[in-house]
């Protein structure tokens, strides 16, 4: 070779020595950075994954307690609607009875000469005050108490003895019942002016 070729050959040698690198060569560099961030795309893929499948459990855990919970409201208005048409029931077929215990009432407080028909009369009434305390009916208590017409009717006012505060019921005429706080029928009373 001549020294003008040597010269021309070597100041390519240097330039390709002082050239940055190709495209070529700067490649692998930037292949590793992405293979690293598409692996950490894959972890993270996996992470978003466990964290979808534990909220998803956790949402049908508290769907299935939204069900029970639905379902236990449910059966309560079940239950309260039937005690209500249970006692409905009851309510109306004391209420046809009362009539009977109002006349088997007098009869034990009429004056009577034979023991044994009074004695009678008493040991009815007694079981009648059994049965409906079975069926929870209760009597309203009226005599010696203050009016109250949530549950009791005045048919009628007198002057108020002495002793006998204003507005307290001094004669019960006809029993008053309820069941729980419904009322059956209302106490009919005398109240003192």
């Amino acid at each position: 070779m001549s020294q003008e070729e040597k010269k021309q050959t070597a100041p390519e040698t240097e330039a390709a020595a002082e050239k940055p690198e190709t495209p070529a060569q700067e490649a692998p560099e930037k292949e590793a950075p992405q293979a690293e961030e598409k692996n950490e795309g894959k972890h993270d893929c996996k992470h978003h994954h466990h964290e979808t499948a534990a909220l998803q459990a956790k949402l049908e855990a508290e769907e299935k307690k939204n069900a029970d919970l639905k379902n236990q409201l449910l059966r309560k208005r079940s239950q309260r609607e039937a005690d209500q048409k249970f006692n409905d029931g009851v309510s109306h077929a004391v209420t046809q009875i009362l009539g009977i215990l109002d006349t088997l009432d007098m009869a034990a407080n009429a004056a009577c000469a034979d023991e044994n028909y009074k004695k009678g009369v008493t040991m009815t009434l007694d079981k009648a005050a059994k049965a409906l305390e079975t069926l929870h009916i209760t009597e309203i208590e009226a005599l010696n108490q203050p009016f109250d017409p949530n549950f009791m009717n005045a048919v009628q006012q007198v002057p108020a003895a002495e002793g006998q505060e204003s507005g307290s019921v001094v004669q019960v005429f006809q029993k008053g019942y309820k069941i729980g706080d419904k009322i059956i029928r209302h106490a009919m009373v005398v109240v003192a002016e």
